[in-house]
């Protein structure tokens, strides 16, 4: 099964809202939310893409638990759910972005898909990196280490987009990384969707609803 067309237009007016926030030329974190499937990791690419060294992309998934820790504690099979993250790490990290040392780079860490697996360190930060986008499915949440998320972020973009397409892209990328297609589907089914309604309820605390 071959991948759906993905392309995201960006119209200006999103554009002129991120130099804004970068006119006082300090550093700025823009938050990507959606659910499984909506495109933030495409966005994070276009913008990163249009701002260039300026930017730099720090997704949430590398806060993913690795998966013997995921054994240990009988939630493999929920991957990708709220637990299933070191939230309270990635909260410390926005602090780091938030209020940089002179000189320091910080280092992230990255989810590589291929090994379904986060690599420490993959990711540096510049000192003068002026925008940070970082995008994940929780950022919205209002309980647990969550709740620190939002105060973090200088803007939360929700992502949205038709529900039948973002499952679709979900499936062909389950099989992409080695899931027979019922495995997918059902994996789609009873782990992402789940998922996806508990972040479709945050959607209102979102700045901008950026429609895919």
């Amino acid at each position: 099964m071959s991948n759906p067309t993905v392309s995201v237009q960006i119209a200006a007016h999103y554009i002129e809202r991120i130099e804004a926030l970068l006119a006082d030329g300090q550093r700025h974190i823009l938050g990507l939310v959606g659910a499984p499937g909506s495109g933030k990791s495409t966005l994070s690419a276009a913008l990163l893409a249009h701002f260039g060294e300026r930017a730099v992309v720090v997704p949430m998934d590398g806060y993913h638990l690795a998966n013997v820790e995921l054994a240990r504690l009988g939630r493999a099979q929920r991957k990708g759910a709220e637990d299933t993250f070191d939230s309270a790490g990635y909260v410390s990290l926005l602090r780091r972005l938030r209020e940089p040392v002179a000189g320091e780079i910080v280092y992230a860490p990255e989810f590589r898909r291929e090994i379904e697996e986060p690599i420490a360190g993959a990711i540096p930060v510049f000192p003068d990196t002026q925008l940070v986008i970082t995008e994940g499915n929780y950022l919205l949440l209002d309980h647990g280490h969550w709740t620190h998320v939002y105060g973090l972020l200088d803007e939360v973009w929700y992502v949205d987009v038709d529900d039948a397409l973002r499952q679709q892209r979900l499936v062909q990328r389950h099989m992409q990384f080695g899931r027979d297609e019922a495995a997918a589907k059902a994996w789609v089914i009873n782990t992402d969707e789940p998922n996806a309604v508990r972040i479709a309820a945050t959607r209102a605390r979102a700045d901008v609803v950026f429609s895919v």
